[in-house]
């Protein structure tokens, strides 16, 4: 291992970041590690000066790490871009067949059929947090 990086667990103490955010910072793309021959992460000074410039960015603006991974999304994927645009300038409207004084009622319920079926269905493969003690 070279004297010039660090390991996980050396960057975790030095950034105030825990060794599992790393790895989450590291799936989301936002700071991508350099890796030994066996698999270790290597924190390099630019690695180091990215967590340090992002964990200012989240007090700076009051994010989450999330609304970082989000944008970064954004950049990257033209279609949920445009999604989000155009859900951003639409207009609320009232379906054709719902009549004015049942609107709220048919929204209500369409949510609670949403909710139900969330519940209900099998959970998605997104928990990947837990990844492995690779350094």
């Amino acid at each position: 291992m070279t004297t010039d990086a660090l390991t996980i667990h050396e960057s975790a103490e030095t950034t105030g970041w825990s060794p599992r955010m790393l790895r989450y910072i590291e799936r989301s793309g936002l700071v991508v590690p350099a890796r030994s021959a066996s698999g270790y992460r290597l924190y390099g000074a630019a690695e180091l000066q990215r967590l340090r410039t992002l964990r200012e960015l989240l007090q700076r603006f009051e994010l989450g790490l999330s609304d970082v991974v989000f944008a970064l999304r954004l950049g990257h994927d033209a279609e949920l871009r445009g999604a989000v645009e155009e859900w951003l300038e639409a207009e609320p409207a009232k379906p054709e067949h719902v009549a004015a004084s049942d609107w709220l009622d048919w929204e209500q319920d369409k949510h609670q059929k949403l909710l139900a079926a969330a519940v209900s269905a099998p959970p998605t493969i997104a928990t990947e947090h837990t990844g492995g003690s690779t350094g």
